[in-house]
């Protein structure tokens, strides 16, 4: 059997779909067993015992050999009842209350990752600096960004959470690779779901239905890795210069943004990441037979992004109510000083109101607040 950690196991599912794996996989999205690095094997007998940790061939040889051993059947296992495991009030150690968060991030569904995130905060107010329960913090709030309960500024929370781990633990691989899973090109070691699409292609031909996922892989997540930075070469024109297109005062659109690394010292680069969504509440919907969603930025002096200007594909139905998902990559200037740096941008878009509603062509202001770290200030 195998043990993986990734945020998203239904990709897991999907790959051993494609491979026509049949053997059962465990999901460790919290690093619970600690591991820093993979692979890693254990050989394990019939009593539960580790006899090995990443075995030479002839222990597993000889493991493989070693006759079974009469152990009874297994005990039963029962969901745990997660609210009997909340610690008292006071006093409670940081252990219980991490103890707690990890049941109902496991076991609680989606409804209760609000618990589980305030769970986690307050281990972390009894032991600040706690590297596995920032993580564990980042994964929930990675986990509830993507759930039908997403709140404002999840995932820009999980991105500061898992730099704050990996701060504290620099030799750990799991929380680095969850980083750089959304991160820059320049900090990529490989494109991490770039099968996706060839494995969805190869189940269908055999004649099954893909195993499907709970969100999309695109933009950091497919990118291949560089060398180095592809900026913008400056020809790109604003497409409302004057700011003359009427904003959507309604948030008729909400916009989330996200930063990947969450901080970045001088020459540095993060993935900025932008959610739009239409809103429910008002029966927003894109109106498809329109131009397409556009985003751009404008940097501050000195920094360079990608590109200025961005258009999300539209799918070919007259309307739809997806959310649509925007990236670039931006690179700070080789001085920077020690406070976040804004950078303003704004997205224009046609959207409608309610089933047959007024469409309406909108424009939405954001900040992508870029954190700075290893600050440097020109010499005197």
């Amino acid at each position: 059997m195998g043990i993986i950690q990734e945020q998203h196991p239904d990709r897991c599912r999907l790959f051993m779909q494609w491979k026509q794996m049949d053997w059962p996989i465990l999901v460790d999205a919290l690093n619970l067993y600690g591991v820093s690095a993979v692979p890693i094997t254990y050989l394990i007998d019939e009593a539960g015992i580790v006899r090995a940790v990443n075995p030479k061939p002839a222990e597993f040889e000889a493991f493989l050999a070693s006759p079974a051993r009469e152990t009874g059947p297994p005990p039963p296992v029962a969901r745990p009842a997660i609210e009997k495991m909340r610690p008292a009030e006071d006093p409670a150690s940081a252990a219980e209350w991490g103890t707690y968060a990890d049941a109902l991030f496991l076991w609680g569904g989606d409804a209760r990752l609000g618990r589980a995130i305030e769970a986690y905060e307050r281990a972390l107010r009894l032991a600040p600096g706690d590297g596995p329960m920032e993580f564990r913090l980042g994964v929930a709030f990675r986990r509830r960004h993507d759930s039908a309960v997403r709140e404002p500024g999840d995932f820009q929370a999980a991105a500061r959470h898992w730099a704050a781990a990996l701060e504290s633990d620099p030799n750990q691989h799991i929380w680095r690779r969850r980083i750089q899973q959304f991160g820059p090109r320049l900090d990529k070691p490989y494109p991490f779901y770039d099968w996706v699409e060839e494995a969805r292609a190869a189940v269908r031909a055999r004649g099954e239905a893909p195993s499907p996922l709970v969100t999309e892989p695109s933009g950091s997540e497919i990118a291949a890795p560089a060398e180095r930075f592809s900026g913008d070469d400056g020809g790109a024109r604003p497409p409302d210069p004057a700011g003359r297109v009427r904003r959507d005062t309604e948030r008729l659109i909400s916009v989330d943004t996200a930063v990947v690394p969450s901080a970045i010292g001088p020459d540095g680069v993060t993935r900025a990441h932008l959610l739009l969504v239409p809103n429910a509440a008002h029966q927003a919907h894109w109106n498809n037979e329109a131009e397409p969603l556009r985003v751009w930025l404008d940097p501050p002096a000195g920094w360079r992004v990608d590109r200025r200007e961005a258009r999300a594909p539209q799918p070919p139905a007259a309307v739809s109510t997806e959310p649509r998902e925007i990236q670039f990559e931006l690179k700070a200037p080789a001085v920077l000083e020690g406070r976040p740096v804004e950078v303003p941008g704004y997205a224009l878009y046609y959207v409608c109101e309610e089933a047959d509603g007024v469409c309406l062509f909108r424009r939405q202001d954001f900040v992508l607040a870029v954190g700075v770290s290893g600050a440097s200030r020109p010499s005197p």
